[in-house]
C-alpha cells in the first residue's frame, strides 16, 4: 500500500479533505472492528495530526477505541492541550504512554548489530520494546501519523520511529539516542537512511511485522507569513511512504546557506516549548548554520525546566552541557547517567563544543541555573528589546544596534546549515 499527495503551494488540512485523501488507503485496510491511533503530542502541534485523527474517528466511530500519543519521555498530554490540538476527537478515548512501564518486548536487535551500526563503538544489545497496548489490544489497524521533519536523533523524524521511540521503553529509547550521538548527530540530520534509522528498520522487519501498522506521514513547511501549511501526505504500510515523505521533506524543510551565520535567534512558541529537552532544538536545527565563534540566541517564555521527566531534569541539571568529551567521562563514572544514556545523547546534542555561543533567554529559569548548564544568559525582556522579532521576518534582519541577525520563528519545522558543512555530513539526504 501507498498513497502520495502532494501540494506544491500547501494547504490547510482540514477534517473533511483528510478524510477526502485517506479514503483510498482505509478502503484498502478493509473492514476493521478495532483501531487504534498513534499521534504525536503537543510538540508536534504543526504535524495536523488534529484533522487527520478526527477523519479515522468519522471513519470508524466506536471501531477507534484509543488514542494513544506518541509521548516517548514527553510529559503527557494534558486536557487542555487535547483539546487544542485534537478537537472534535473525544478526549476520553486518549490514553497515556508511560515509557517506564506497561511494555511488550518483542525481540532483540544483537550486539553484532550494534557495534556494525555505531562503527564498533557501541557494544551492547538493543531492546525492542513497544507499549502493551499494541500487543494486547488485537487491533485491526494501527494508525501512526506523524511529521517526517529533519530530526536530530534518527535524521529524519517519524515512521518506525513513532513506534519505537514515541511508544518506546528505557532501553529501547536509550540506546537508540546514545546510537545518535555517538555517530554524530550532524552526520545525520536531515538524511534518510543512518544508523539509527536502520536499527528500526531491522527492529520493524524482524520483530513487529505481526503489528497492522499503517503509516500516515505529513510533511509541513510555512509560506512567506510564517503559517505552516502541509505540503505532503503519504500514506502506506512499508518503506515507501516515508522515503517519498523525507525526498519531500529535503525540498521543503532543509535551508541551505552559502555561508555560515554570525547571529541566530530562534523563538520558541511558549505553547509547545517548555523544556530545555524540547527547547534545544533551536540549537540542533540551526547548528550547521552558525559560524565559528557565532552565537544562538534562545527567546523561550514558555521554558521552566531542563527535562521533561523528573529524574531526566535531574541529571541534565547535574551534568549540563558541557561537550562530549565531558559527557562521556561523566558516563564512565557515573551509574545514575550510565543508566539513562537517552538523557546522556541530550546533552551531547545540545553542546556546541565550543564552536559558538547559545544564549538561553527562558522564562522560568533563572540565570544562576542556565550558566550552570553551561550556556550564557540574557533576560527575555532584553532580548526581545534588542531583537524585536515582531517586526522580523523569516531570515535575514537588521536588529536596532545594526546587527545583520538571521531569525527562526519555529526551528522545530525545518534545518538550516551553511552548504559546506552539510555536504560534510557525509551521505545524500535521500
Amino acid at each position: 500500500m501507498f498513497h502520495e499527495y502532494l501540494f506544491p503551494e500547501g494547504i490547510e488540512l482540514s477534517a473533511e479533505k483528510a478524510a477526502e485523501l485517506l479514503t483510498p488507503a482505509l478502503d484498502e485496510v478493509g473492514k476493521a472492528s478495532r483501531v487504534i491511533a498513534v499521534p504525536p503530542d503537543i510538540t508536534r502541534f504543526h504535524s495536523s495530526a488534529g484533522p487527520l485523527v478526527l477523519a479515522l474517528h468519522r471513519r470508524y466511530g466506536s471501531s477507534l477505541t484509543d488514542v494513544l500519543p506518541a509521548l516517548g519521555t514527553h510529559a503527557p498530554m494534558t486536557p487542555p492541550e487535547i483539546a487544542r490540538m485534537y478537537p472534535g476527537v473525544p478526549p476520553e478515548l486518549f490514553r497515556v504512554h508511560d515509557w517506564r512501564t506497561g511494555l511488550a518486548n518483542l525481540g532483540e536487535v544483537g550486539i553484532g548489530e550494534i557495534e556494525r551500526l555505531s562503527e564498533g563503538k557501541l557494544h551492547y544489545p538493543w531492546p525492542v520494546q513497544v507499549d502493551s497496548r499494541l500487543v494486547e489490544g488485537k487491533y485491526d489497524a494501527i494508525f501512526s501519523i506523524g511529521q517526517v521533519v529533519p530530526h536530530e536523533v534518527v535524521g529524519m523524524a517519524n515512521h518506525a520511529k513513532n513506534i519505537f521511540v514515541g511508544l518506546g521503553g528505557p532501553g529501547g529509547i536509550n540506546g537508540s539516542h546514545f546510537l545518535g550521538a555517538v555517530y554524530g548527530l550532524e552526520r545525520m540530520m536531515g538524511r534518510a537512511d543512518t544508523p539509527v534509522r536502520e536499527l528500526f528498520r531491522i527492529a520493524a522487519k524482524r520483530h513487529a511485522s505481526a503489528l497492522p501498522i499503517v503509516y500516515i506521514l505529513t510533511v509541513v513547511a510555512p509560506d512567506a507569513s510564517g503559517r505552516p501549511l502541509v505540503r505532503g501526505l503519504f500514506v502506506g504500510d512499508d518503506d515507501d511512504c516515508f522515503h517519498a515523505a523525507c525526498r519531500c521533506s529535503v525540498e521543503c524543510n532543509i535551508e541551505i546557506l552559502e555561508k555560515p551565520l554570525g547571529k541566530v535567534v530562534a523563538w520558541l512558541d511558549p505553547e509547545e516549548f517548555r523544556s530545555f529537552w524540547l527547547g534545544n532544538k533551536a540549537i540542533y536545527r540551526t547548528r550547521m548554520a552558525i559560524a565559528d565563534g557565532g552565537e544562538l540566541v534562545v527567546i523561550a517564555p514558555g521554558v521552566a525546566r531542563f527535562g521533561e521527566d523528573l529524574k531526566v531534569d535531574a541529571l541534565i541539571r547535574k551534568y549540563g552541557y558541557h561537550g562530549t568529551e565531558a559527557t562521556l567521562e561523566a558516563i564512565e563514572r557515573n551509574a545514575d547517567l550510565r543508566e539513562t544514556l537517552s538523557a546522556a545523547a541530550h546533552l551531547i546534542h545540545g553542546s556546541t563544543e565550543g564552536r559558538f555561543r547559545v544564549t538561553w533567554c527562558a522564562g522560568g529559569v533563572g540565570e544562576a541555573e542556565v550558566r550552570a548548564a553551561g550556556f550564557d544568559y540574557l533576560p527575555i525582556e532584553k532580548a526581545l528589546a534588542s531583537y524585536p522579532i515582531g517586526g522580523f521576518s523569516p531570515g535575514m534582519n537588521r536588529a536596532p544596534s545594526g546587527e545583520d541577525v538571521f531569525y527562526v520563528p519555529n526551528p522545530a519545522l525545518g534545518l538550516w546549515a551553511s552548504r559546506e558543512r552539510f555536504t560534510a555530513g557525509g551521505a545524500s539526504p535521500v
